[in-house]
């Protein structure tokens, strides 16, 4: 074998979505018995005992502490056994990008088991509006930790996710994924994190990432799909930052938009669903339009930015390195850290949105600096970052 040629084959491995088998059923039986016999199926994972002995747990919490326990869960699983074999029970679902098979209990008992450790936090209640509804994200650097956050907390079963661009090692920085996905896109890396977490879910890719041409279909889908009942933004393009707004005001659907700065996180709410009337970004990027915007160059898109975050939010080594950009380093920096505080707020504001309770309808900056750092808000700090947010307001103008 000649190593050099071999190394240059393409995997071809871009699926991303799993198969379901119930192998109580033949045709199943006959189709996983192919996967198997042509090395398809390189591993297999069957903790199902375990996951019906968690199941048993829930289902029966005043007996999981008793000296009966373990005869009881015996005595049940004994009764599961005598209807059919064990491997018959529940469902199999085959990964076909990394030739894996592995046994879970059915939708019901899956998500239940899956979030037994939310409650009480997440009422069943909550958690069934969070789990069915159909949620799209747009951008997926902290994009890609909003889905993670919703789908570890149990929510979303319908997903619609876009971005055109495929993973390169800088990003790995902040989304967490490994080497193996790099050259892969964005939209089926995440599509995967998602189905090996739920593999119930459903995920509707976008891999041009959003066009005029598609975005309505984002939001009302031409297949007789669930139409959004939330939209996070976490694009770059301004331009369609703007088409995402025209959308949400006229299906009458809240935005969420999250920005990393430093190690910090400005979170926007925009609540076109309560009140249509809403200025896009709050107003604070002032009179705009999709031409204007798409014709910007970077510096006036890096103007616009710092209008719509504030320069008095921004923090100073975020402002240096900005500053920096094409000159000692490429691109504007972003930390995982950020990403994650990111990802974990938008799940919350999702979550109490869906479920119609109580949100801040506009801003919120979540700061570790203000939190962690001593002397933060003393006068002389606080005097200091003023003078630093308006020598930044001069460098762009504002």
């Amino acid at each position: 074998m000649d190593i050099s040629e071999f190394l240059k084959r393409p995997s071809g491995a871009h699926d991303s979505k799993p198969v379901l088998f119930d192998l109580s059923i033949e045709d199943h039986r006959t189709q996983v018995t192919v996967l198997a016999s042509t090395h398809a199926i390189q591993h297999i994972s069957d903790d199902y005992t375990e996951q019906l002995k968690e199941y048993f747990q829930v289902q029966n919490p005043s007996k999981v502490y008793t000296p009966e326990f373990s005869a009881l869960f015996d005595a049940y699983l004994k009764n599961i056994e005598s209807q059919m074999p064990l491997w018959q029970h529940g469902r199999w679902v085959y990964f076909p990008w990394n030739s894996t098979i592995v046994h879970i209990l059915e939708e019901s008992a899956f998500l239940e088991v899956r979030t037994a450790r939310n409650k009480n936090l997440i009422t069943t209640e909550e958690q069934n509006k969070y789990y069915n509804a159909t949620i799209g994200i747009a951008g997926q650097s902290v994009g890609h930790a909003v889905v993670m956050a919703i789908t570890l907390q149990g929510g979303g079963k319908h997903w619609r996710i876009a971005d055109h661009d495929a993973l390169a090692l800088s990003n790995t920085n902040r989304i967490r994924v490994g080497v193996e996905n790099l050259g892969l896109l964005k939209v089926v890396m995440t599509a995967r994190q998602i189905y090996t977490t739920n593999p119930y879910a459903t995920v509707e890719i976008f891999s041009d990432g959003l066009t005029p041409e598609n975005i309505e279909s984002f939001f009302i889908p031409s297949n007789a799909g669930p139409k959004l009942d939330i939209v996070v933004d976490e694009i770059d393009n301004l331009a369609v930052k703007f088409l995402i707004r025209e959308q949400a005001r006229k299906h009458k659907l809240a935005v969420i938009m999250a920005a990393d700065n430093g190690d910090n996180a400005v979170v926007d709410i925009e609540r076109y669903d309560i009140d249509p009337t809403t200025q896009f970004f709050h107003g604070r990027m002032g009179e705009v339009s999709f031409e204007m915007l798409s014709t910007l160059d970077k510096f006036g898109i890096g103007k616009m930015i710092t209008k719509h975050v504030g320069p008095e939010n921004v923090t100073e080594r975020m402002q240096q390195s900005l500053l920096e950009i094409g000159k000692t380093i490429v691109s504007w920096p972003q930390l995982g850290g950020a990403a994650l505080i990111n990802g974990a707020a938008v799940a919350y504001c999702v979550r109490k949105i869906l479920n119609g309770q109580p949100l801040e309808s506009n801003r919120a900056l979540i700061s570790l600096d203000e939190k962690l750092v001593p002397e933060y808000n003393s006068p002389e700090q606080n005097s200091r970052r003023t003078k630093i947010a308006n020598d930044f307001r001069k460098i762009f103008g504002l």
